[in-house]
């Protein structure tokens, strides 16, 4: 997924708001940018880590600069949790999902649950349907499908690493994830297969764990979800200053 060009680079003076962030660019310019990350971001939050934005011509837009990506322990970090989901449509329109792949038709915010609405549903004419809320799968979970099963998947985005090679989820209590877990149980226990698949927005991290130390209830809720049935997939990314892209698999540190 390509980033809009060309990104600005400058330095964070202060994120605030949820959705606020005051930066300086390097060129001394000081200006506030939209942060579309409704966590804690923590870990990159910290005033004078190097930030990269990018710049919308919207003239309707409040605020034209976008908060992108944070450099941090040597490293980028896509915070936008817009992208997740732009990155799975991109990895499952190339089947470079092995666990979800072939299906021919992906569709987005399909309702189900208690008003809720599940990231993916994946269709195709000789398979059963797949529903897929980004987050941990197990591809031989599959097998178990009977013709009129379906599959739903929910995506989450992932970028806290707090232990050095180790991201977390998630950085702030995720009353909403536990939500969708629960719901996702549920199509379980009607026979259907739920995945929960957690992208992880950055390329240093070897392993993955629900962080039980911020939200304990969620934490115990994954638990009990996969025992459960529900699948757990996390998949890092490639981070760049041109864009990102779903890379490769990491484990689950249950």
């Amino acid at each position: 997924m390509d980033l809009p060009q060309p990104l600005v680079r400058g330095r964070l003076v202060s994120r605030y708001k949820r959705f606020f962030a005051d930066v300086v660019l390097d060129d001394g310019s000081p200006l506030t940018a939209h942060c579309p990350n409704p966590g804690a971001m923590l870990g990159l939050n910290a005033p004078g880590l190097p930030v990269w934005l990018s710049k919308s011509d919207d003239p309707k837009r409040k605020l034209a600069h976008t908060l992108e990506l944070v450099e941090v322990d040597g490293g980028m970090v896509g915070i936008n949790t817009m992208h997740p989901n732009r990155l799975v449509a991109e990895a499952l329109a190339a089947d470079a999902l092995p666990e979800v792949a072939g299906y021919s038709s992906h569709r987005r915010e399909v309702k189900y649950g208690v008003g809720s609405r599940v990231d993916f549903l994946l269709e195709d004419p000789a398979r059963a349907p797949c529903w897929l809320e980004v987050k941990n799968c197990q591809a031989a979970y599959n097998a178990r499908l009977k013709p009129d099963h379906k599959v739903w998947l929910e995506v989450k985005n992932v970028h806290l690493m707090r232990t050095p090679g180790l991201a977390e989820f998630p950085d702030c209590v995720a009353a909403r994830s536990l939500k969708h877990l629960r719901e996702l149980e549920a199509m379980v226990a009607e026979g259907d297969r739920a995945i929960v698949l957690f992208v992880v927005q950055r390329g240093d991290c070897e392993a993955f764990k629900a962080c039980h130390e911020l939200d304990p209830a969620f934490a115990r809720g994954l638990d009990q979800a996969a025992d459960a049935g529900v699948e757990v997939l996390i998949y890092a990314c490639d981070v760049a200053i041109s864009g990102l892209k779903i890379s490769h698999r990491i484990p689950w540190a249950r």
